[in-house]
């Protein structure tokens, strides 16, 4: 019996594909064959030129976004202003009569800074279209509180963010700081 199963039984026979046989490998092309890229020509100037000073860190603080730069002119802001306002941020005033700069004073830990919250002048200011309604508030409180630093920031009601900041006012006696 076991004869005729194994004689009944017919195994079935594997049918060995035939691989690809890749070739070996020849090595790297011969420079040659590569494009021969161009020489960069240094400038006849490289003698005298002078490293230009980005910031200089004694003396000078910085306050926000667009520090490094002179005052904003009254276009400026309303130009800034108006960028914030056509991206869909909501323009906030907010003031300190402190300082005005970000430091570390009171705790060295990681993500504390004081000088980062400032007090709100007014509420936010939803719907506003006109730069010209942002810079008149920014007026009412340079009025209010001549010595003060104001910053106007953009917020994004959506994502729950402020999205820029700048200073829109720095008192006199920043200056001598």
């Amino acid at each position: 019996m076991a004869s005729s199963m194994v004689s009944s039984a017919s195994a079935p026979r594997a049918i060995v594909a035939r691989a690809t046989v890749a070739a070996p490998f020849g090595g790297l092309r011969a420079a040659s064959a590569f494009p021969v890229s161009r020489k960069v020509q240094k400038s006849s100037n490289v003698g005298r030129i002078k490293c230009m000073k980005v910031w200089p860190p004694l003396g000078l603080k910085k306050h926000e976004t667009l520090s490094y730069l002179p005052p904003l002119s009254i276009e400026s802001l309303a130009k800034e202003v108006n960028y914030l306002i056509i991206k869909g941020w909501i323009p906030c005033i907010e003031f300190t009569v402190e300082g005005g700069y970000v430091s570390r004073d009171n705790n060295r830990s990681p993500g504390y800074y004081d000088g980062r919250y400032w007090t709100m002048w007014k509420l936010p200011m939803y719907g506003c279209t006109d730069p010209a309604q942002v810079l008149n508030e920014v007026g009412e409180c340079k009025k209010e509180y001549p010595e003060a630093f104001i910053r106007i920031i953009g917020f994004d009601n959506v994502r729950q963010v402020q999205c820029i900041s700048f200073l829109a006012y720095k008192p006199p006696r920043a200056d001598k700081m």
